[in-house]
């Protein structure tokens, strides 16, 4: 079977070098590529693009854009909020290194499984101020702006300052508070600020009505007093920052955050706010066919997409076809391999027990897993490994992962449709943010958590994030991601990067939960072994697995469901059906990717953005 190498079946089955024929090739896609000789700046609001752009114009950086986009999403509410949490990867043109940025919240005082268990909670609710983890978004942005920006955080903010004055807000938006207004109710900081028609039918704001947000404009208006003020006293850019973070999470901003918090029965205290720091991280990393693929640590799930690669590695996916029922069978078993792990070793490390990462990305490792997948049929039972024994170790956990493995036989017999609640808790967006400039700088960030319905904390403006949820309660579940206060769960946001010949050579995220790494690994396949423009490859059909455990609500998940494209031809379906998988259908499912693909060998940018959603971007 000859592979088909586009959507549209337009792309020559030729042996191309990355980037450097296909581009004379005609354009079929839904939206046009975006060019760029300068920058480029892409994200899932329109708005935050331009703020984005407007920054690049003002003479900012990759980092500078990307923290004005930030701010700016941050602000617009539907997907995150000033309160959640933010990941990064950056690019350092002078290190010539891949920087990771650890911007996540941390459980509260208080925050322990008998504490939930208590109040009668299998998991940590999904909203409200006990779902709350420290905001770390606030604390990310002016880490990465003091540390590897150039501008100063009143012009980085000035955008989204001015949409909290007031802008027009979009239908997406308005319409998920409208949805979320009974959960909003519950809480009169969130009301005050999101019920702009209370008592009519519709309290929430229509579609390109003003949007005012007066007490979110004043905490940030604190943020840049703090920081003039300390330039004055004739501090440098990066302490005058820095004195703006500490009244964030130390001074006036902090004691209101915490009294909100409090106030409406959440656990987050003063002290959990001064003692919360970002972390400046190595990345992790592997290889794929000699291009280097950089993740988040495992406090994220982005290594899943590292050991999927390792999986897939060997094996000759090209020859399989573009999307054939092989190549799709195959990436969904390497799927459930990885994913399994995720599910049970994954946590933050900086708590016992320590995760055997070394193992689990060990290219000998996914060499023997590659050898349990079943080629005839898909194995809803797979579960995690064993990496120990390529640390050199003996695993503590046998006992617990032999059980892990009976419970989820037991469930396997009923299979469960995938109901509405199911599909939003599993595939709940976010948004990313990719820049890059001539200078050489690049950035990728996934920040989320904060969106509707929020709770707000006092007087900040500012809706607290909901990822406690992404905590379990039971050693039994995962050992490694019980909830426990100063702990960061585990989460599925995931940017992403990767190298060719010691260069950038994609940078590349997407929204939505656990479908995150599923979906890039694909997007990555389609550029690497389809040599699809970047464009093609985020508007290229993609399916879903619901394999592994959702991260939120009920932690749920449906072994052998898979969604298609419609476009899938019919013997695919067949096929797929026959080897026991349970197919639905959507028109749309590449993402939103946004990527940024770099062309050595012209010296240019080359944007894409998933052919769905809000998300694109600028280039110049």
């Amino acid at each position: 079977m000859k592979p088909l190498l586009s959507i549209l079946g337009i792309l020559a089955a030729a042996t191309l070098t990355f980037g450097q024929e296909f581009n004379n090739l005609p354009v079929s896609t839904q939206k046009p590529p975006l060019h760029g000789r300068h920058w480029m700046a892409i994200t899932g609001k329109p708005l935050a693009a331009t703020a984005g752009a407007a920054t690049f114009h003002k003479g900012g950086n990759a980092v500078d854009a990307a923290c004005a986009m930030l701010a700016a999403t941050c602000t617009m509410w539907d997907v995150l909020s000033w309160g959640g949490e933010t990941q990064a990867l950056i690019y350092h043109p002078k290190l010539k290194k891949v920087i990771a940025i650890n911007a996540l919240g941390v459980a509260p005082t208080g925050a322990t499984p008998e504490f939930y268990k208590g109040k009668g909670y299998k998991y940590p609710p999904q909203y409200g101020p006990l779902a709350a983890v420290t905001p770390g978004t606030p604390g990310g942005l002016m880490t990465m702006l003091a540390e590897y920006g150039t501008m100063s955080l009143k012009d980085v903010l000035a955008p989204a300052m001015q949409m909290a004055e007031g802008y027009p807000i979009e239908a997406q938006t308005a319409n998920s508070i409208e949805r979320g207004k009974a959960e909003i109710k519950k809480w009169p900081y969130s009301a005050k600020v999101f019920l702009t028609h209370p008592g009519e039918k519709r309290e929430a704001p229509d579609a390109g009505e003003i949007f005012v947000q007066k007490d979110l404009l004043a905490t940030l208006q604190k943020l840049v007093e703090a920081e003039q003020q300390a330039l004055k006293k004739g501090k440098s850019r990066k302490e005058a920052i820095y004195a703006a973070y500490d009244r964030f999470y130390k001074g006036d901003i902090a004691k209101e955050f915490a009294r909100g918090c409090q106030e409406q029965g959440g656990l987050i205290t003063e002290q959990d706010l001064a003692n919360w720091k970002v972390k400046i991280e190595e990345p992790m990393m592997t290889t794929y066919r000699g291009i280097e693929v950089y993740k988040l640590q495992q406090w994220t799930q982005g290594p899943v997409m590292l050991q999927t690669l390792n999986i897939l590695e060997n094996f000759d996916l090209k020859s399989m076809g573009y999307n054939s029922a092989r190549y799709i069978h195959t990436l969904y078993q390497a799927m459930n391999l990885a994913f399994a792990d995720r599910d049970f070793y994954y946590g933050d490390p900086a708590f016992a027990p320590e995760e055997p990462m070394k193992g689990l990305l060990s290219k000998e490792y996914a060499r023997e897993r590659s050898k349990l997948i079943n080629w005839e049929m898909n194995d809803p039972k797979a579960g995690p490994g064993d990496p120990y024994p390529f640390e050199g170790k003996q695993n503590p956990y046998q006992d617990a992962i032999r059980k892990w493995g009976n419970t989820q036989s037991s469930l396997l017999p009923s299979y469960r449709p995938m109901d509405e609640k199911f599909l939003e808790s599993f595939t709940a967006g976010t948004t990313s943010v990719e820049t890059a400039d001539k200078e050489g700088w690049v950035v990728s960030i996934t920040p989320s958590g904060g969106w509707v319905p929020a709770c707000i904390a006092g007087n900040t403006g500012i809706g607290m994030s909901q990822r406690m949820q992404s905590f379990v309660l039971e050693a039994s579940e995962n050992p490694f991601n019980v909830v426990e206060p100063g702990k960061r769960p585990r989460v599925t946001l995931t940017p992403s990067m990767a190298l060719k010949d010691g260069k950038p050579y994609l940078s590349f995220a997407k929204q939505a939960g656990d479908e995150q790494d599923q979906l890039l690994i694909q997007f990555f396949l389609n550029m690497v072994e389809f040599n699809m423009t970047v464009q093609e490859s985020c508007e290229a059909p993609s399916f879903k697995t619901y394999q592994m455990y959702s991260s939120f609500g009920d932690h749920e998940k449906r072994p052998g469901a898979i969604t298609l494209n419609t476009q899938t031809p019919p013997y695919v379906r067949k096929e797929l059906g026959r080897m026991g998988y349970r197919i639905s259908y959507e028109d749309r499912t590449s993402g939103p990717v946004n990527a940024i693909w770099f062309d050595w060998r012209h010296g240019t940018f080359w944007g894409g953005s998933s052919n769905h959603g809000e998300d694109y971007g600028l280039g110049w």
